[in-house]
């Protein structure tokens, strides 16, 4: 498969990252240079962890993994994203300082990478090398995570207190985006 491919697809498997990273970015307060490294890092990390793993399984698992992958990406970014809107409610401006915490960022990672398992199987069958499209996907899904983080920041400052709320239909969204594409369109 040639770079370009590999870069195309490290594209559409990073559009997840991105619109959580969006999320995050309308949604932490205090969003620093560390917090936007950590979270893209975190992002990165499992976009380019996962189709390894998909690799290493190879082609014996892959019609196990389609079955469920998009219910777990839909619950865990619906839960977080409820949690996210309810929040977003209940607190005043005051109160809101919100932190994205570790098993948050873990999920979301976990979440918006599981597509790029299938994909680590599809390389596997296809018998190919997994060193060059794992660095791509990592790399690509690291900048496009840099952008939503910072977009998101800008947003979030001329929004206000509903950017919470935003920030979790936004994930509710991914997630029944995910959900509505496996069951409906694959």
């Amino acid at each position: 498969m040639d770079t370009f491919s590999l870069v195309l697809i490290a594209f559409a498997l990073s559009m997840d990252s991105f619109a959580v990273s969006v999320a995050n970015g309308l949604t932490i307060k205090k969003l620093n240079l560390k917090k936007i490294l950590i979270i893209a890092s975190a992002l990165a990390f499992f976009q380019a962890l996962m189709p390894l793993l998909g690799w290493l399984l190879g082609i014996g698992v892959n019609d196990y993994i389609k079955e469920f992958d998009h219910w777990i990406a839909f619950v865990l970014l619906s839960f977080i994203g409820g949690k996210m809107i309810y929040e977003g409610l209940t607190k005043n401006e005051n109160e809101k300082e919100t932190e994205l915490k570790i098993l948050t960022l873990f999920s979301q990672s976990i979440a918006t990478s599981i597509d790029a398992l299938a994909v680590g199987i599809s390389f596997a069958c296809l018998n190919l090398s997994i060193a060059t499209p794992v660095a791509i996907i990592g790399i690509v899904t690291f900048g496009v995570s840099l952008m939503g983080l910072y977009l998101g920041k800008f947003f979030g400052k001329k929004l206000g207190k509903s950017v919470e709320v935003i920030g979790g239909i936004v994930l509710i969204g991914i997630g029944l985006k995910i959900l509505v594409e496996h069951l409906f369109f694959s």
